[in-house]
């Protein structure tokens, strides 16, 4: 059975314990934070491979993702082929104001353009200014961290595989033109005979 005001007693108990404890404090602007590998800051494009499929746009819940692109017109590779036209990429912006940080948009980039990067300083004093453009995406791409190193006993992927069998080939095809050339011997100039060329 409990007596009157052992609730205040053990609230007061509490407070004491904790008084004596030394304060950890996060020393935050002076020290920065040890974040996980898969910490989910801002979204960093790698312009080089967006094509301006715009599935990232359409796909996206919050309809935060802005893409403008034109047309151009490519000259034929090869003489007799016939001209085709390519996305440019205008205008690429993420309105991190409406953002929700779900990363649909990254799972599904077919080409590897989108990236979760770990910068989290990114505050306005404005929320009109947190639609950050593709230079201060472009930026915050070069935080990404590597992805991490795959299982030593998985298998290697096709395209590795592909190449180092086309490596050992040429390598062999090389190794096999060196020994011809060496069993051949060389020219050896012949020695003057006497009488000739006088």
């Amino acid at each position: 059975m409990s007596f009157p005001g052992s609730g205040l007693a053990k609230g007061l108990a509490v407070t004491l314990r904790t008084m004596t404890k030394r304060s950890v404090t996060a020393q935050y602007p002076d020290v920065q934070p040890d974040l996980p590998p898969r910490t989910r800051g801002v979204i960093g494009l790698f312009e080089e491979n967006c094509t301006v499929c715009m599935l990232c746009a359409r796909e996206c819940p919050d309809w935060c993702i802005y893409i403008d692109s034109h047309k151009e017109t490519v000259p034929p590779a090869a003489p007799g082929g016939r001209e085709r036209s390519r996305n440019v990429l205008d205008r690429f912006a993420i309105d991190f104001a409406l953002c929700m940080y779900c990363g649909i948009c990254i799972e599904v980039c077919p080409f590897d353009a989108l990236f979760w990067s770990p910068e989290f300083e990114y505050a306005e004093t404005d929320i009109r200014e947190l639609t950050h453009e593709r230079d201060k995406l472009r930026e915050w791409m070069w935080t990404v961290p590597e992805p991490p190193a795959l299982d030593p006993a998985a298998e290697d992927p096709k395209e590795l595989t592909a190449a180092r069998k086309a490596a050992d080939k040429l390598a062999a095809q090389q190794a096999a033109e060196a020994e011809a050339g060496a069993g051949e011997e060389p020219p050896q100039d012949r020695p003057d005979t006497p009488g000739e060329g006088t």
